[in-house]
């Protein structure tokens, strides 16, 4: 029997987004503010039989009578239940990564996105401030063997969790002060779990190393697999981001040697990039300079006709504690099927407290004022804020597009918007030789990613090619070494999704502008490269 496809594709995302209070957070579908993730034996048992059931219905449609959008849907959601089941039952991070349990970006929605009025979301916040103590106490008995640099990141996130109640929700209650009396019990003991299992984080952390973060090739290979939605394959992303870096490492010689004088070499680059590092911001003032350089990209994307400019809400803000220690920067947009005019975070991690001076001035010699205007292109403009935006705007028959957006597309274009925007002059030489550098980093996080996972890479190693190859500071290499651990398979969506992009980009039609053919690239949401390639009808 073969089913119909969109009244089918409509009750699966009901089941996902009920499943998930993750995805239909990040959706911004609000029917389940008020939940938290079950993250225990039967919550797990349950959502494994409804994703089965999903599978099996989904093989029931014959894609081969479906128009192309939703040819392309049923391929997405497809892909998203697979790679649902996978995640559950054979990398079962649930099982062994704390992150995994960290309920702080859900707390934040609620708190910081005005999507409903103030009441409305005291009471969400409610019903999940009340169901964290045994969230919390499920996560302590579900993890085994949970590695260090986990645990270790776990109990800073999760004290920042609690920081985020203690310090936003007062503010709250001063707006709606009769639900004061019910709230903060209710808050209190959540801040009472948050900082014990924070502790209890740490305490497991200083009793050894735990299993090894490292997945394994076949875990990794598999993961890769179902992140990338490609037709690469292991062993060709490899090849390609070697042949990047030996690429991108000769034209940034070139470019630093136009920039300082002096043979193309290495150590001409180092002195270009020393010359760059020199102008930096410092913890009071990054964010500032983050406005300023949104300003600036937005300008000069509407003064070279780059793309289609939407005037959507921007915050540009320090990212708050509960996120820290993974990624220096990220962009929090609304969700696709969010209805309130709210807003996007930009946010950005300043240096963490207790840092010495030196770790601090290479942190900001890396992020330094040119690098943080490359930093706003990708996160900003014309990368993450505006293609998010453009994607919020594509309606289809179903919702499958506002759930399975694709990693790859969403990191590829952001990298592709940075060489676009230098290719056309944007801030001279020095964010040019930046952003080369940027897109060696992307090569080596490709590399590192798969090295870490699959070939055992030892730290020293990873740091050289990081050092060396990439001429990173050495704050940001350790940073990224951590990330690689503490991560899999994402660190490689940066290089993938930028070749497949790019790519998409060179075949521009003739007589089609530029920013017609961005507009019509950003027209269908995030779907994977290879199928916004069938959307442009190459």
């Amino acid at each position: 029997m073969t089913l119909e496809f969109a009244p089918l594709a409509e009750h699966i995302c009901d089941a996902l987004l009920e499943s998930s209070p993750e995805l239909a957070a990040s959706a911004g579908d609000h029917r389940f503010d008020d939940r938290l993730p079950d993250l225990s034996p039967d919550g797990i048992t349950a959502d494994i039989g409804m994703l089965n059931d999903a599978a099996g219905a989904l093989s029931q449609v014959d894609a081969d009578d479906l128009d192309d959008a939703e040819r392309v849907d049923h391929a997405i959601l497809s892909a998203l239940v697979d790679r649902q089941l996978f995640e559950l039952t054979q990398v079962r991070s649930y099982q062994w990564n704390p992150l995994r349990h960290n309920p702080g970006g859900l707390l934040h929605n609620l708190i910081a996105r005005p999507f409903a009025p103030v009441e409305q979301r005291l009471h969400a916040l409610a019903g999940r401030l009340t169901q964290l103590p045994d969230a919390l106490a499920t996560a302590r008995s579900v993890l085994r063997d949970a590695p260090r640099i986990h645990l270790e990141t776990a109990a800073g996130q999760f004290a920042g969790t609690a920081a985020l109640v203690r310090g936003e929700l007062p503010g709250l209650l001063v707006q709606e002060p009769g639900l004061a009396e019910q709230i903060q019990p209710i808050a209190a003991a959540a801040v009472l779990a948050l900082d014990d299992f924070s502790a209890w984080c740490a305490e497991q952390a200083g009793r050894g190393e735990g299993r090894d973060p490292r997945l394994g090739r076949r875990l990794w290979e598999a993961k890769l697999w179902h992140t990338l939605d490609t037709e690469l394959s292991a062993a060709e992303v490899l090849k390609r981001a070697q042949e990047n870096l030996e690429r991108v490492t000769a034209e940034l010689r070139e470019v630093a040697s136009e920039l300082v004088g002096g043979p193309a070499d290495d150590a001409t680059v180092r002195r270009a990039l020393d010359l760059i590092a020199a102008e930096h911001p410092d913890d009071a003032t990054i964010v500032s300079l983050a406005h300023h350089a949104t300003e600036e990209t937005t300008a000069f994307v509407r003064e070279h006709d780059l793309v289609t400019l939407i005037d959507d809400p921007l915050v540009i803000e320090e990212m708050p504690e509960f996120s820290r220690g993974v990624a220096v920067a990220y962009c929090d947009p609304p969700g696709a099927l969010e209805t309130a005019a709210v807003p996007t975070f930009y946010c950005i991690a300043p240096t963490p407290a207790g840092w010495p001076a030196q770790r601090v001035e290479s942190f900001y010699r890396e992020y330094n004022d040119h690098a943080v205007r490359n930093l706003t292109v990708h996160e900003a403009m014309p990368g993450h804020f505006l293609q998010l935006a453009h994607a919020r705007r594509y309606r289809g028959s179903t919702r499958v597009r506002a759930l399975g957006h694709s990693g790859p597309f969403v990191e590829g274009w952001a990298v592709y918007a940075e060489q676009a925007m230098v290719d056309r002059g944007y801030g001279g030489l020095p964010v040019r030789a930046t952003q080369l550098k940027m897109q060696l980093r992307m090569s080596i996080n490709a590399i590192l990613d798969q090295l870490v996972h699959c070939e055992d890479l030892s730290e020293a190693d990873g740091m050289a090619l990081m050092l060396d190859r990439g001429f990173q500071e050495e704050g940001e290499a350790a940073g990224k070494w951590r990330r690689s651990l503490l991560s899999s398979a994402q660190l490689s969506t940066y290089f993938v999704g930028w070749a497949e992009v790019a790519e998409l980009a060179r075949q521009r039609p003739a007589g089609v502008t530029v920013r017609e053919w961005h507009d019509r690239m950003l027209s269908f949401g995030s779907p994977p490269p290879r199928h916004l390639r069938t959307l442009l009808g190459l």
